[in-house]
């Protein structure tokens, strides 16, 4: 089974191509009456269940549906940097807010959307709307830029001692995160001080700052 965290737009996109892969999922929302559930009145997620489903909450309900179901794939399509987020409800870590000067500093300036709250997010389509269903070529569609290399490898360039997580699309348009790096990265992180994780894609990513809390 796989895990859809968010059940938006890009959820209901997620949910769409899972169902026309055959592939039973469970969607994780705040809101019960999201678009996914709305459009396919899932029924409630239950332990151990093996069937499309819906559960209603945040990350805590995810860390215990990964847990319960150690998914192949899970779609990070809710407005929060998932994995960074799991890090620090199932780690208890805390945002470190100077950690991330060092990440700026490898990063290319005219890739970079935001920074601050202990996150960067980077782009090569930094202040343009995407092309829906795009293929991610090496020239952007959108700007016309080549890219230099995919953005997962950038940012490993400014994360050496970070664990990067690479989106995998699976169609054009709809990435998702493999289970089994989840599973790599709290293993990775649950005996350090300080981490610097990161998510990308070809195109675009987000690095988050966590340290122990009160180190």
């Amino acid at each position: 089974m796989d895990i859809v965290f968010g059940g938006g737009k890009y959820g209901l996109e997620a949910a769409r191509y899972l169902m026309s892969e055959g592939r039973e999922f469970v969607v994780i929302d705040v809101d019960e009456n999201c678009p996914v559930r709305a459009k396919f009145d899932l029924p409630e997620y239950r332990k151990g269940t093996r069937k499309s489903s819906f559960m209603k909450g945040g990350i805590k309900e995810l860390i215990d549906v990964f847990f319960d179901l150690q998914p192949e794939y899970v779609f990070p399509t809710a407005p929060v940097h998932m994995a960074g987020a799991l890090l620090m409800e199932h780690l208890d870590l805390e945002i470190w807010y100077e950690g991330i000067d060092s990440v700026l500093s490898g990063l290319p300036v005219k890739l970079v959307v935001s920074a601050g709250r202990g996150s960067v997010v980077v782009s090569y389509n930094r202040d343009r709307e995407c092309i829906p269903e795009c293929r991610a070529p090496d020239v952007c569609p959108v700007t016309g830029i080549k890219k230099p290399a995919p953005m997962y490898d950038l940012v490993r360039f400014a994360i050496p001692d970070g664990f990067v997580i690479e989106s995998h699309y699976l169609q054009p348009g709809l990435g998702a995160i493999k289970g089994e790096k989840l599973r790599e990265l709290i293993e990775w992180a649950e005996n350090r001080d300080s981490v610097l994780v990161a998510t990308a894609c070809r195109c675009h990513g987000v690095i988050t700052a966590l340290r122990r809390a009160g180190r």
